[in-house]
């Protein structure tokens, strides 16, 4: 598949697993794992439900310039949906974008999410030409920081009240990779 926002997709480099555009057929098992609480209690995540998810994956559809791009990781035997991968907060004029993922549980700890977060910040850098791409994390998630840190991402600082979090502010750590 080739178009303006995937003239490309990155390799995962892992056995087995692919990524693709998210498709409306990923939002079942995405919300399934998502439903689970302890991967999302370190989260910003704040779902009402499969409508929620629906309508995030309709928009990641959208082939408009700047919209958040995500895309779905992917057991190639079955095409079953392990996590997400993909930008959101693109701002085209200076060539920056967040990064964002999230993984089901069931393949925690396995090197899965580091390896597949390089891929896709090395064809943010060389395909998107992006010229800094971060991550927010919430203070309390250890996982997504040491992701981040296995990829190279500096830590630039807290946050305080970033986000709301499930209504209540919350305290986010900004990291940050430049090309190179």
């Amino acid at each position: 598949m080739s178009s303006a926002k995937f003239p490309s997709i990155p390799a995962t480099g892992l056995p087995g697993l692919a990524l693709r555009p998210i498709s409306l057929a990923d939002v079942d098992s995405w919300y399934e794992y998502l439903s689970i609480p302890e991967v999302v209690e370190h989260t910003s995540w704040n779902l009402s439900g499969l409508g929620d998810l629906t309508e995030l994956a309709q928009w990641y559809l959208s082939e408009e310039p700047g919209t958040a791009i995500r895309l779905a990781l992917i057991e190639q035997e079955g095409n079953s949906l392990v996590g997400t991968f993909g930008y959101h907060s693109i701002s085209i004029p200076h060539k920056t974008a967040e990064l964002a993922f999230d993984l089901n549980p069931h393949f925690w700890n396995r090197g899965i999410a580091s390896s597949v977060c390089r891929s896709v910040t090395a064809w943010g850098f060389s395909v998107k030409e992006f010229v800094r791409i971060q991550a927010a994390t919430l203070d309390t998630n250890r996982r997504s920081q040491r992701v981040l840190q296995k990829c190279g991402f500096e830590f630039e600082g807290k946050l305080r009240s970033y986000r709301m979090v499930r209504g209540r502010p919350g305290d986010f750590f900004m990291y940050s990779l430049l090309p190179g």
